[in-house]
C-alpha cells in the first residue's frame, strides 16, 4: 500500500516521542506505507525551514504561501525567492478564512490573487484553505484564471455545491482527519461523492488527530492511512484501492514532486 500525506506542517509537529528527532517521525511513516509528505508552509517568516526540512529528506516536498489567517503586507521579493527552490512544488496554503475574521478581508483578497498569479507564474498547483467564504473563494479562483494552474481544497469541511464548482474548475479535494469524526456528517457525504480520481489525503498534522487517536496523541503523517481507512468505508472500497488512488492523483497534480 502506498500512501501520501498531501499536506502537513512537519516543522510545527511534537517530537516528544522521537527524542526530538524529525528524522525518525518519518521514518515510522515510511514503515506504514507513507511514501511521500508534503511539508506546507503558512508564513514567511518559516518558509525557508519549510524548504530545509524538504532538502533534507528525498521523499519530503515542500510549498510557500501566507495562510490567510495571517494578517501581514506579503514581501514578494521574499516570497518569490522562496517559492522558485526546486522543492517548493506548489503554492500556499492560501485562501480565505473569514471565520475568525470580521477585519482585514481586503487584505486576505488580495494576498490570495497574488499567491495565484505566482502560481501561475511558476507553473505550481494551489493549495487553498477556505472557511465560511465560499463564495469569494471560487470567485476569485474564477476571476484569476485558476483553473490554468490548478490545485487543491484542503482540509475540505463545506458543502458538495462548492465540492462541486471546485472540481468543475480541475481543482483535486482533500479530505484530513475531520472526515473520521463522529458528527462531520456533511464532510463524510462529500467523500462519498467525490470522484476517486479527484481525491487527496492529509493529515494537516499537528492538528486534526484522526480517530481512534483524536484526543489521545498528537498528529503526525503515519495516521494519514486512517483517513484513506475512512474514505474506502464510506465509498465501499478496499483501503488499498483509495491509497493507491490518492497517492497516483497527489503526482498527477504536483508534478514536480
Amino acid at each position: 500500500m502506498r500512501l501520501v500525506d498531501s499536506h502537513c506542517h512537519l516543522n510545527m509537529l511534537d517530537l516528544a516521542a522521537y527524542q526530538g528527532s524529525l528524522k525518525a517521525l518519518i521514518d515510522q511513516a515510511k514503515e506504514v506505507g507513507v511514501i511521500h509528505i508534503l511539508c506546507v508552509g503558512v508564513d514567511l517568516e518559516h518558509g525557508q525551514e519549510v524548504i530545509d526540512i524538504a532538502a533534507e529528506f528525498p521523499h519530503v516536498s515542500a510549498s510557500v504561501g501566507v495562510h490567510p489567517s495571517e494578517k501581514t503586507e506579503i514581501d514578494k521579493d521574499q516570497f518569490l525567492t522562496l517559492a522558485e527552490h526546486p522543492k517548493v512544488v506548489a503554492i500556499g496554503e492560501t485562501g480565505l478564512d473569514y471565520y475568525y475574521n470580521d477585519s482585514g478581508l481586503d487584505e486576505q483578497k488580495l494576498n490570495f490573487k497574488f499567491h495565484i498569479e505566482i502560481a501561475k507564474a511558476l507553473q505550481k498547483p494551489l493549495i487553498i484553505h477556505s472557511r465560511s467564504a465560499r463564495e469569494d473563494t471560487i470567485r476569485i479562483l474564477k476571476e484569476e484564471g485558476a483553473k490554468t494552474i490548478g490545485g487543491v481544497m484542503h482540509c475540505f469541511t463545506e458543502d458538495w455545491t462548492m465540492a462541486q464548482q471546485a472540481l468543475n474548475l480541475g481543482f483535486y479535494i482533500s479530505f484530513s482527519g475531520i472526515v473520521t469524526f463522529k458528527n462531520a456528517f456533511d464532510v463524510a457525504e462529500v467523500a462519498k461523492k467525490v470522484p476517486l480520481d479527484r481525491i487527496l489525503i492529509e493529515t494537516d498534522a499537528p492538528y486534526l488527530t484522526p480517530v481512534p487517536h483524536r484526543g489521545k496523541k498528537p498528529n503526525e503523517p503515519q495516521y494519514v492511512g486512517l483517513v484513506a481507512a475512512k474514505i474506502a468505508e464510506l465509498k465501499g472500497l478496499s483501503v488499498e484501492e483509495v491509497a493507491n488512488a490518492s497517492t497516483e492523483n497527489f503526482f498527477s497534480l504536483f508534478k514536480k514532486a
